[in-house]
């Protein structure tokens, strides 16, 4: 198991994420495998790296079975996604619409699941995307969560998103 992981770590089994690591929050089992690990669907929660007070939690599932066991198999491109005000906003920098948020591989070698973010400047929302990309075929399998910028305590004024986003 030990190879099996350091050969990922060498051929990018996990890009490096422009977020804090995925906590993990819970797994449950879809499809019980006898004798090799069974499929899950896996809730991890991230916190946004560019704007305070958001966090944002999404489900992706995950191969069980032999390869599955081994970091060889190929997930499924179904991964749902809900992003949400944890507390007062607070834009450490400008960013791109359509910034990458985090990146993380699906697949040995060909798949990524991206959340990417932005901002909705007339209704000052950020909106944020899940998708699975892949370099031959892509995926049209996507996940939008859409986070309203409130005042966050008794005095408290809430930001412009749009003040944030790069020209």
């Amino acid at each position: 198991m030990r190879f099996v992981l350091a050969a990922a770590a060498c051929l990018g089994g996990v890009s490096p994420a422009l977020a804090d690591d995925p906590d993990p929050i819970f797994k449950k089992s879809t499809v019980w495998r006898p004798l090799t690990p069974n499929d899950k669907l896996a809730v991890y929660g991230v916190d946004d790296p560019a704007v305070g007070g958001v966090a944002c939690h999404y489900t992706v599932p995950e191969k069980g079975g032999i390869k599955g066991g081994l970091g060889l198999a190929e997930e499924v491109s179904d991964i749902s996604l809900a992003c949400r005000q944890i507390g007062p906003i607070q834009f450490k920098a400008k960013f791109e619409q359509g910034e990458v948020m985090i990146k993380e591989r699906r697949s040995l070698l060909f798949k990524t699941m991206q959340i990417v973010r932005g901002c909705d400047a007339k209704r000052n929302v950020l909106v944020y995307l899940v998708y699975s990309d892949r370099v031959v075929e892509g995926s049209p399998k996507n996940s939008t969560s859409s986070v309203p910028i409130m005042p966050w305590g008794p005095e408290a004024a809430a930001p412009r998103c749009a003040e944030w986003v790069k020209n």
